[in-house]
Formats: C-alpha cells, structure tokens, sequence
C-alpha cells in the first residue's frame, strides 16, 4: 500500500508525455519513420486502421509527420474496404492497418475485396516482437502466409537494411497489378533506428503502356465480326475510360450493348446501344441480346455467370489479362489487350453497312423492359410497405449528379443496378466480385474522405449494416457527411430469394425488428425512419440535405421479387415445392403475400 501523499512525488501522465516527446525529437529516425516518409513521398493522404501496441512506432511517426491522416475505424475489416474505395476513386494507392495477431486478420475480408476489385491497396500488418516469432507467444500469427493468397507482394521487414526498399517495391507491386501489397513489420522493429538509407523523392512509377493485339490477331478478330450477322457486345470493368470507344465499334457492327454490373457506370449514360444488364440480376432485353446474336465480342469483363453465354455463338474476348481468357466460356479467338487502344486499332478493319435489325428488336425489348421496371418503382399512400424499386428509384433522382453510391451485396445492389441511373459522372462501387455483405457503409467512409465535399450515398440492407453497425460512429467522429440508405425488411432477403427458387423453406434469414433510424440518434447523427410510400421523397430529400452524416431507415417490402432474365426449369420445380412446403408447414401467408406484392400491384 502506498503511503500517504507518495502519488505526488510521481510524475503526471502530461509530464510523462512531454518527457517522451522530447525523447522522441532527439532520437534518430526509426523504421517507422521511414516508412511514413515512404508513403508521404507516394502520395498518400490517409491511413485506415485501429491502433495497438504493435502500432505504436507507426502511429507516432505518422503523428508526428503531420501530412497524412489518421483514419480511426471500429473494425479493421472496415480499414480495408475504405481503403479500397479510397483506391477506386482517387486512382492511387490507399493504405490501412492492422495490429499484430486479430487486428490485422480482422483486415482479411476488407482485402480480398480490394484483390478481387482490383485496386492498389498496401496493408500494413503489424506484428509481434521479432524475438518471440515462432514462440507461441501472445497474438502470434504467420501473417507472411495468411496474406499471399488475398496479395500480390506480401514480405517482412526485420532489419533497418530492407528500409525504404521493401516498402517501395511494395508499393509498386500494388500499383502495377492494381493489387494488393501487404508489408508485416514487428512492433519492436518499427521503433528500430533507420540508419542512413535515403528515402527517394520518387517512390512509385506509374505507367499507362498503349497495349493492343499484334495486327494479325487484329485481322483475324475483324474477320470473325466482319462475318456475323448479328453481333452483341457484352461490356465491363476494362471499358472504364473507352466510353467513345465502344460505342463507335457498337455504331460500325450496328451491336446491341449488354453491360455487366461493374461496366454500369461505364457505359450506361448516353448509349443508344445499351440494352441493360445480364446475369442475375440483369433484364430480359440483355439476356436474349446475348442469346439471338451470332457472334458475341466480350470486352473488358470478366463475366462469371456460365449459363448466360450463348451455347451456339462464336465468342470473342478482348482483356488486359490474357490469364483470363477463355476461362469462363470456349471462344473463338481472345486477345490482350486495353479495350480502349484494341478497339482504336480494331475500328479501322471493320465494314460498314451492317444490318440492323438485331440492333432495333434488342432496344425494342430493352424500352419494353424499361417502362416495365419503372412502372414497379412507384407507391400509394398509406400503402405499406414500401416498394425497394421506388425507394432506390427516389433516391437515384434526388442525388446529386456527381454522386458515389455504395451497394451492399443482396437486393441492394439488385436495385442499384435496375434503378440507379449513370451519368458519366457518379460512381458505384460494390463488393461486385467478391460478394461479401457488409460492404456499403464501409466503402462509403473511404469514398467520403477521399473527397470531403462530394456526395456520398451508402445503399446498406439492414443485415449487411448490422455487421459492422459500430462503424456509424466513424461517420459521426470523423464528421464524414454519408447519407445511409437503409433497405430495412427484416429478412436477409436475397438469401430468402435464392432458398425460394431451391425449394427449402426460409431458415435462419429473420432479422428482428430494429429502429435504426433511433440508433443513429442515440449515437448523435440524423436519423428518420420512413414507413409510408407518401413521406418517402420528402424524407429522402431532407436526409440529402442534411449537414453531416445522416440515416433514412425504410420499412421495405420483404416479399418483393427481384427474378433474373432466365428462369431455368430447376429454379420454377423449386418455386413450386417452396409454395407447396409453405402451405403445407403453415406458411401459407407468406405466399399469399408474395402474390399480393407481386401480381397485385
């Protein structure tokens, strides 16, 4: 016990810091410091992540740097997926941080989606004290070998000697695959003296080589188009910044446009060409275009959807990754290339004076589908609940027209991709390939501090928002004016969808009732929950308009349909014995309102 009065002769916390301080000024540059000049002379503005031990050299040489920003999250896998945006919208390398052992394996799902979105992202995985690796020591992981298959370079630094080098090879590894780079570095290494290895002013080198086929492979990709009668391009991710482009070369073949979900933004706006999207959550227009054509020209995309390609067309495939050619469809010729300098090259070889009836049936189809749609997106008053089509119609007419949304995986990102429409300036970003819910509100933060004044639009469902529902409270700290969108129908509902067209009986999908829109203000930050189709344009409107973050939390119908373009014999044999177990195990409700959501309207 102590005695009387001892605490007094200690010195204070304040005291013990200015002490540290002056330590810290007098001592020589650390590892840490090094890597921060590194990533300073990069370009990089901001660091996602949640301090630890392990972290702490890193976070006071960031600290005391003064030039990059400390983005404090509440999970790390939120740090990866902000991370990702802020790479997708600033065209650059982004950086978040785990501490050693759970904090940064809290980052693997966050990175697999930056890998299978393709964005530059170098993860800084702490770890802990080099002397006790291979201990069993408290948190030990290998993060060396839990990272390689979610990265392109994955390396440890030990010693002062592999300072800048490491971080700069991985750095360029990152921006080079448009991939990620993860570097481990222990605590106690990171406040290791640097040495006098010289950081380079220059530490990365972006390069945008003009990449097309050799003249023969383009000579014999014109003979297959020049040959078809009735040609559809199928248009993706690799068509970012081609948007002339590839209507040209849809104009020449007199093509009909089917757009996978990551070329939406891409493509959709001002193209007479376009006749929606395919796959599952596409329209009817773009299925049967990809399927009456006889020569099907894929550019960019990566489509993954097997049975949506024609069986008897002839199948071409332009992609800067020649590893992909070919592996989700037989083709006929594929080729590596940017589909920007390809179809520059290519448009020259091409006839003119090309038919044009399987151009007008495919928009004919596509205008019918359209007016379809819209129609659906409506609501009366007093009619509950509201329609998700109306809500996410609203919302994509009230948003700015620079606007970045954010889609949760699941029947988010369905109506986002029916109902939001594109200008050629908003963006859409999603968990497209990797499919992991939970994504929304996330990639909405590194949107909204990447760029501060732009409208940012999260698109959250209310399970997905659920999973990292903590993170509402970075919003509110960081005062990142993201409006959240919440599609609340008490269900994990694409997951219901797909039970139905299988046949089992929904289980384990309920989510209980939740107000979120009084948990954001409990937590300080606007929030209106909206029940009535009558109060939603207003309620959505006032939401937008808000100073600062805020929450728009909508009662939507649970019942609602969202069918793919193709319905294959499985599917309705497993519709049928869903409606037949639902009334037979006394759920017979449930299908009557399904009818009444979906015929009776």
């Amino acid at each position: 016990m102590l005695r009387p009065g001892f605490a007094c002769n200690l010195p204070g916390p304040e005291v013990t810091g200015i002490k540290k301080e002056r330590e810290m000024d007098h001592m020589g540059k650390t590892i840490a410091d090094s890597l921060v000049e590194v990533l300073i002379h990069a370009g990089v503005k901001r660091i996602y992540g949640i301090t630890g031990d392990s972290l702490n050299a890193v976070i006071d040489a960031v600290r005391r740097s003064g030039k990059i920003e400390w983005i404090h999250v509440r999970h790390e896998e939120v740090a990866a997926f902000a991370a990702g945006a802020d790479a997708d919208l600033s065209g650059s390398i982004a950086v978040c941080a785990g501490s050693s052992g759970p904090g940064n394996l809290h980052l693997i799902n966050g990175l697999y989606e930056c890998y299978r979105s393709r964005v530059p992202v170098l993860a800084i995985a702490a770890h802990i004290p080099s002397d006790e690796i291979g201990s069993g020591y408290f948190q030990a992981t290998h993060p060396e070998q839990i990272f390689q298959e979610c990265s392109v370079f994955c390396e440890t630094i030990m010693s002062e000697g592999q300072v800048p080098r490491t971080i700069t090879m991985a750095l360029q590894t990152a921006l080079a695959h448009s991939s990620v780079s993860v570097v481990v570095l222990p605590g106690d290494v990171a406040a290791k003296d640097a040495g006098k290895h010289q950081v380079p002013q220059r530490v990365i080198h972006a390069s945008k080589p003009v990449v097309h086929p050799s003249q023969t492979e383009l000579e014999q990709l014109a003979g297959y188009l020049n040959d078809g009668k009735k040609v559809t391009l199928l248009a993706g991710a690799g068509c970012k910044g081609a948007h002339a482009e590839v209507l040209a070369l849809a104009e020449r073949l007199q093509a009909p446009m089917v757009v996978a979900l990551r070329g939406k933004e891409h493509l959709e706006y001002d193209n007479p060409y376009f006749v929606g999207l395919t796959g599952l959550i596409g329209y009817a227009s773009g299925y049967h275009a990809m399927m009456d054509c006889d020569v099907l020209l894929m550019l960019g995309t990566d489509f993954p959807y097997r049975q949506f390609y024609p069986e008897h067309a002839k199948i071409l495939q332009v992609d800067i990754e020649p590893a992909r050619l070919g592996r989700r469809t037989n083709l006929e010729r594929g080729v590596c290339g940017d589909v920007r300098d390809t179809v520059q090259a290519l448009l020259p070889l091409l006839k003119e004076g090309r038919d044009s009836k399987h151009l007008h049936k495919s928009v004919e189809r596509y205008v019918k589908v359209r007016k379809e749609l819209d129609g659906l997106a409506s609501g009366e008053s007093g009619r509950r609940p509201i329609h998700p089509q109306q809500l996410a119609k609203v919302v994509s007419d009230l948003a700015t027209e620079n606007a970045v949304f954010s889609a949760d995986v699941g029947t988010p990102t369905v109506w986002a991709a029916r109902y939001l429409q594109m200008n050629g300036k908003r963006r859409l970003i999603g968990s497209f390939n990797h499919g992991t819910m939970a994504n929304a509100l996330p990639q909405a933060i590194g949107a909204q501090a990447t760029e501060p004044e732009r409208q940012t639009i999260a698109l959250s469902g209310d399970g997905g928002l659920s999973m990292l529902l903590g993170d509402l409270l970075t919003l509110k700290q960081h005062k990142l004016p993201v409006k959240v969108v919440v599609f609340n129908n008490e269900a994990l509902g694409f997951v219901e969808l797909e039970m139905k067209a299988t046949g089992y009986l929904e289980t384990g999908t309920d989510l209980s009732r939740t107000d979120f829109a009084a948990v954001a203000n409990a937590m300080g930050i606007y929030g209106v929950r909206v029940e009535d189709p009558d109060q939603l344009e207003d309620a959505v409107k006032n939401a937008l308009n808000h100073d600062g973050p805020a929450l728009i939390d909508v009662v939507v119908n649970r019942q609602e349909l969202s069918m793919p373009p193709k319905i294959s014999a499985q599917q309705a044999g497993g519709f049928s014995l869903w409606a037949v177990k639902a009334v037979l195990s006394g759920h017979g409700d449930e299908l009557i309102d399904l009818a009444k959501s979906n015929l009776l309207r």
